[in-house]
């Protein structure tokens, strides 16, 4: 699906589009962005914009140099800079009769079950009345451990919750290349990515492209949610005036074919995880039984890091380590240290009292 038969689009714009280097605000630049978005709507396009900038411009307006803010410090300038960031959106929309709308999510929003589907609730009622939902992450309360971390991620986690045809994330480069291509001449863009490890096998990407607070490689979990979500994606230059209209009509980026993804909707939030909480190891015998459709058997696991509760995402990895499957676990981390290797008979006797038998249902769990 190319972006001129995309339905739904959403959109990722980065703190650097929307002021330079001199701590000046691009006002030209998103006056132009926000002409391309009537162009979108006028053709009957739902839009959803993700954008950076709240802490940006709370610098920018309390005139603080320092970067390396702390935690605390920095919450208090995103809720400033909050303010000066939607003011900024709603003047320049409202210039071209758009009305904007503003989200704020934390990781839990996307990755508690309830929680996301209330939020795609509100997004489907924002379409209906007519606004352009703006999301930015709420930096005023979320703390190292319960942050995305970056609007990349954040992004692609809209798009999946949403149904999105095409996510576009918007960088300084004008796509994914084969080197960094500020440093090499000789680097090729990378037009179209059908397979992530396959495409991508010989490419890289230490060094390339390191953009904002993400990097290329938070550009490449986003497309891998994205392709698993029946999403295509796009890597594309922001730095130019009009930029969706430059991708229309030059044709250049990188392109993220998405798979053809027959999953439900409560499997595609399940393999959308960005950040599952702990990991289980399997031997070759479960690995084949998950292949063939079954669930997740406390005899077939070897190991399990990292510590979880009931119910949190997990990785499923196979004996070299490498992910084969994600799901929600039906036992904590404790408890799966005290069964795995058994028999499911076994189960109750160990822990002293009844439970489910499977540790990852076979409803529960998506293979990668």
């Amino acid at each position: 699906m190319s972006l001129k038969n995309s339905k739904k689009i959403v959109i990722k714009i980065g703190s650097s589009l929307l002021v330079d280097k001199n701590k000046k605000i691009r006002k030209k630049w998103l006056s132009t962005f926000a002409k391309d978005i009537q162009i979108l709507k006028k053709k009957n396009k739902k839009v959803i914009i993700v954008t950076s900038g709240a802490i940006a411009l709370g610098r920018k307006k309390m005139n603080l140099n320092k970067k390396n803010l702390k935690l605390d410090k920095s919450q208090a300038i995103a809720s400033i800079g909050q303010i000066e960031l939607m003011n900024l959106f709603s003047k320049t929309f409202s210039k071209y009769r758009l009305n904007i709308s503003q989200i704020l999510l934390t990781l839990e929003d996307t990755e508690k079950r309830r929680r996301s589907l209330n939020a795609k609730r509100t997004f489907e009622n924002l379409f209906d009345l007519d606004f352009i939902p703006v999301v930015n992450e709420n930096d005023t309360i979320a703390t190292t451990e319960i942050k995305y971390g970056d609007n990349d991620r954040l992004a692609s986690r809209v798009a999946q919750i949403t149904n999105a045809d095409t996510l576009i994330l918007f960088s300084d480069v004008d796509g994914l290349f084969t080197k960094n291509p500020k440093i090499f001449k000789d680097a090729q863009l990378i037009e179209k990515v059908d397979n992530l490890n396959d495409d991508l096998k010989n490419v890289h990407f230490k060094g390339i492209n390191e953009l904002g607070s993400g990097g290329m490689n938070t550009k490449l979990e986003a497309a891998k949610i994205c392709q698993l979500s029946g999403c295509n994606m796009i890597i594309a230059n922001g730095l130019y005036k009009n930029p969706i209209e430059r991708i229309l009509k030059k044709n250049i980026y990188t392109l993220f074919i998405s798979k053809i993804s027959k999953l439900v909707a409560r499997k595609k939030w399940i393999i959308g995880s960005v950040s599952p909480k702990g990991e289980l190891v399997i031997d070759d015998g479960a690995k084949r039984a998950l292949k063939n459709g079954k669930s997740l058997l406390a005899a077939g696991i070897k190991k399990v890091n990292g510590k979880f509760n009931k119910g949190d995402h997990i990785k499923i990895l196979d004996k070299y380590d490498k992910e084969f499957a994600r799901g929600l676990c039906s036992f904590s981390s404790n408890e799966v240290e005290k069964i795995l290797g058994h028999q499911s008979k076994d189960i109750e006797i160990i822990l002293g009292y009844t439970t489910k038998l499977e540790v990852v249902h076979k409803d529960d769990m998506v293979e990668i």
